[in-house]
């Protein structure tokens, strides 16, 4: 990590992998965010998982110790940007997609012919759920994944990401999907706006939070926290930091 951006004042941090796994907490993250926001850094949590909705994302971090009171942003909240006021949208996901989608204006529906198809992550996706999503999109909906993550890291495992659900209904429908969260434009163009355009990001993936680092501009940290192992090591692209945790890399950039 260089000098300058070190100590930048936008640190986006990821959450599954960074934060937590699943609901078990990783030792000495919830210390190192506070010590960030001691030093008056402003703290960005970024996640590409869009099942919960912004209260939820922030009551779960309270219950890790951590103060996230509108700091949080969702993939969720980088989909609605892709819908307009009006439009009628088949929800395939979660409650934060729900809740972004109405904080939109949009007419969200259960099934039948729409403008748009959002997917996002939810233990409820079943063939029900991809058969409406594929007759819609027959009719000519377009294809919006929340994110692309292949995988989500668990307590124990990893588990099917929204990618794969979003690859799920993309075959079927024959089409091509929009993707909102990281490392994607949106999500990007959402933080850099309201937050700043210099920081570092740290995550437990390349092709997300790498990639989402080089979208931003940013700097890159690499927590072996998640999905990447040292085993994984060397990875592209290059990190900036390799790191045991988040608790190191806060050490590294402030001593």
């Amino acid at each position: 990590m260089s000098a300058t951006n070190a100590v930048a004042e936008v640190w986006v941090i990821d959450l599954d992998g960074v934060i937590w796994l699943g609901d078990k907490p990783i030792p000495g993250a919830a210390d190192a965010v506070a010590r960030l926001q001691a030093s008056g850094l402003t703290v960005v949590f970024a996640t590409n998982n869009s099942s919960l909705t912004r209260a939820g994302n922030e009551a779960k971090l309270a219950r890790h110790s951590i103060d996230a009171t509108g700091a949080v942003v969702s993939s969720a909240m980088a989909a609605s940007s892709l819908v307009e006021p009006g439009e009628t949208v088949l929800v395939c996901g979660g409650e934060g997609v729900h809740e972004a989608m109405a904080a939109q204006g949009v007419n969200i529906v259960n099934g039948g012919p729409a403008d748009a198809v959002v997917v996002g992550w939810t233990p409820e996706f079943d063939f029900e759920m991809l058969t409406r999503a594929c007759q819609a999109i027959h009719r000519g909906a377009r294809l919006i994944g929340t994110n692309s993550d292949a995988t989500l890291p668990g307590a124990e495992n990893l588990r099917p990401g929204c990618g794969s659900l979003v690859a799920a209904v993309a075959t079927a429908g024959g089409v091509e999907p929009i993707f909102a969260g990281k490392p994607h434009q949106p999500l990007a163009t959402y933080i850099q706006e309201t937050f700043g355009r210099s920081g570092i990001v740290v995550g437990d993936r390349v092709d997300t939070d790498g990639e989402f680092a080089r979208t931003l501009g940013f700097e890159f940290a690499l927590v072996l926290s998640g999905v990447v192992s040292e085993a994984d090591l060397p990875v592209q692209p290059a990190p900036d930091l390799v790191a045991a945790d988040l608790g190191a890399v806060v050490v590294a950039a402030l001593g």
